[in-house]
């Protein structure tokens, strides 16, 4: 056996002729060195197959988890395993009869209704999960198989992920679709990354269009080289809004010289959005001094993101966006789309109308967007089929995931249906849309502009506020606005994955800060409380490596580690269910049972021994915490 798996082989050398190689090779997608829970469930199916003749195969996916500690570790839905002619409660309690009182790992079952609950023998437990996450540490709740190509041949490699997420517009505020985007995609990058995938971030940035052109003329005119070197985004916003409002106010004043019956053709022809028009197309042409505005505005604008998103612990692989799609791949995609006469001519625009490519509802559903508008230049969609195409090319993708707002939806779809169409099935079938609804009620203190910057810097503001109120504590934190800004950041994460991703809600810079309640800062006290009784138990790892663990005998301490061996099992869910919600509900649950249990349970102060077993549980629940936190894309804070 290899040094990883030792934790756990105390677990399993419990049941006779029990072997982790075998289970895992038994049932699909079980890694029981890694994961308690498969190990549970394994044995459970091994042993409800001899008591219901059911096969394992059927029983071990059917194997739920409870909602809750009290109704036990795991649970079956007995009409899950498909036994005919009985009634399902009847099965259940003939079942519980027939299982055996003497099981290593599990209690006796109970019955309810048609449910058998299932609860974990304590002292095998305990004895297992805490040197297990003594032994990963930072790794426990990875599971690196997951990733590979072929499970049974690591040298295959890993399969690849793509994940396009963020994707602001250059010169425009990062609104708080942007954040929600950020948040979520950094957050599935992470998950998948701790899967064993290969991942690659991408943004795709809105860097591209006539709006280059109207800002390149608000350069020429307005631009201050220091404004622009020292804060590029909001110097390229505030040259933006006042060319556009110019651009609008002149449209006005021609419109109303027409009415009146002058000849216009003059004026239009030099009119703002006529030079915008002119600048962008000397941009398509490459015009090389156009190009190295643009360019320029576009390598201060990364620059100054990097910096934004350091602070959300993210980074990206690549900065793509709208500029580096080629024109000749897309004249190319084009010309396969007329061709296979999937786009067609309408009022001298190409649009594709799906109601007479796909039949039925679906059809009508997918509209009929444009592809190429009647000047001959391409259009969202267009550039996104090159791109994606390019994309496959280039990365050799297993799987993509586009974190985009649900106000996206029909676009995507009409995507991966073009893809499709264009006789790349197999492509499409790749591709996952991963939407979210709306933030409201989000507005910083200098109005209804909502930069990033802003909005982190006004939680920032608002944490550093809460914690002057505590003097003592606020004396002992070595960098308080660092520490303000990381609960600040907290805040503003954990508010945006509280609920499910698809829901709309209400930006609350009150609620969010509190220390009271299910907040980003109640969950960095939490890890910080634990971290403190650390510090003042002043114990080694070695101490709490050869601690006596079966000292850990009351309901709090058992339940806390029924808890924590929950963490793997609980990650492999979210790898289903793709919701930030399904890891902080699980923290939240965490948190709650830890400082139920500081009364009881109390680790300085108490006899020698006993101090060594409570603080290694603690310390078990605190490694437990920060993985979660960091999954999240938090830092997770030490004061």
């Amino acid at each position: 056996m290899t040094s990883t798996q030792i934790p756990i082989e105390r677990l399993a050398q419990q049941v006779k002729g029990m072997s982790l190689d075998a289970l895992a090779e038994k049932y699909p997608n079980c890694h029981p060195a890694v994961n308690p829970f498969d190990l549970y469930r394994a044995h459970l199916s091994n042993v409800l197959a001899d008591v219901t003749g059911v096969d394992p195969k059927i029983i071990y996916p059917s194997l739920q988890w409870t909602t809750s500690l009290d109704k036990g570790d795991m649970v079956l839905a007995t009409p899950a395993l498909r036994v005919k002619g009985q009634k399902p409660d009847e099965l259940a309690k003939q079942w519980v009869e027939k299982f055996p009182g003497n099981d290593p790992l599990f209690e006796k079952p109970t019955v309810v209704s048609y449910f058998m609950a299932f609860v974990f023998r304590t002292t095998p437990l305990i004895q297992a999960v805490i040197p297990m996450i003594q032994h990963y540490g930072p790794e426990y709740g990875r599971n690196k198989c997951l990733g590979l190509k072929d499970p049974k041949d690591p040298s295959k490699g890993k399969k690849r992920m793509i994940v396009e997420f963020s994707s602001p517009n250059i010169a425009k505020p990062f609104h708080a679709g942007h954040l929600r985007s950020t948040i979520i995609g950094g957050f599935l990058a992470n998950l998948y990354d701790g899967a064993g995938w290969d991942v690659k971030r991408i943004n795709y940035l809105g860097d591209w269009g006539k709006q280059y052109g109207l800002l390149a003329l608000a350069y020429e005119k307005y631009g201050d080289e220091e404004a622009l070197t020292n804060d590029p985004i909001n110097h390229l916003f505030q040259l933006y809004v006042r060319i556009n409002s110019e651009m609008s106010a002149e449209k006005e004043q021609i419109e109303k010289r027409k009415q009146d019956g002058e000849d216009v053709t003059a004026l239009e022809a030099d009119s703002l959005d006529e030079q915008a028009r002119r600048y962008f197309r000397s941009m398509t042409d490459r015009d090389p001094a156009a190009l190295a505005r643009w360019k320029r505005f576009r390598d201060l604008s990364i620059t100054r993101y990097q910096a934004t998103y350091a602070r959300l612990n993210i980074h990206f692989d690549e900065y793509s966006g709208e500029s580096q799609v080629p024109e000749a791949a897309m004249a190319k995609v084009s010309q396969e789309m007329e061709a296979k006469g999937i786009c067609k001519e309408d009022k001298g625009a190409q649009i594709v109308d799906f109601s007479e490519l796909v039949p039925g509802k679906e059809g009508k559903r997918l509209e009929k967007p444009i592809v190429r508008k009647r000047d001959g230049t391409a259009l969202y969609l267009t550039r996104d089929i090159s791109e994606l195409l390019g994309r496959h090319e280039k990365y050799e993708f297993d799987h993509m995931i586009y974190v985009v707002a649900s106000a996206q939806d029909l676009h995507l779809k009409q995507l991966f249906k073009i893809i499709e169409l264009l006789g790349h099935k197999e492509i499409a079938a790749k591709c996952q849309h991963i939407n979210f609804g709306l933030v409201l009620g989000m507005s910083t203190r200098k109005g209804t502009v909502k930069f990033l910057d802003d909005i982190l810097r006004d939680v920032a503001d608002k944490m550093h506020e809460t914690m002057k109120k505590n003097e003592t504590k606020y004396s002992q934190v070595e960098n308080p606005s660092a520490t303000a800004d990381t609960l600040g950041i907290s805040s503003v994460m954990v508010q945006d994955m509280s609920g499910k991703r698809i829901n709309n809600y209400t930006f609350n810079m009150d609620a969010m800060t509190s220390f009271e309640g299910d907040t980003g800062p109640y969950l960095q006290y939490a890890h910080a409380r634990v971290f403190s009784i650390r510090r003042k138990a002043n114990l080694t790892d070695e101490d709490l490596a050869t601690a006596d663990l079966s000292l850990l005998t009351e309901p709090h301490a058992i339940n806390i580690v029924r808890l924590i061996a929950q963490w793997p099992d609980t990650v492999q869910n979210t790898l289903r269910t793709l919701e930030p919600t399904t890891v902080l509900t699980y923290l939240f649950k965490m948190t709650h049972a830890l400082s139920s249990s500081y009364d009881q349970l109390q680790v300085v102060g108490s006899e020698r021994e006993l101090m060594k077993a409570r603080m290694a549980l603690y310390d078990a629940a605190h490694t437990v915490l920060g993985n979660g936190m960091r999954l999240l894309g938090l830092s997770p804070v030490e004061r």
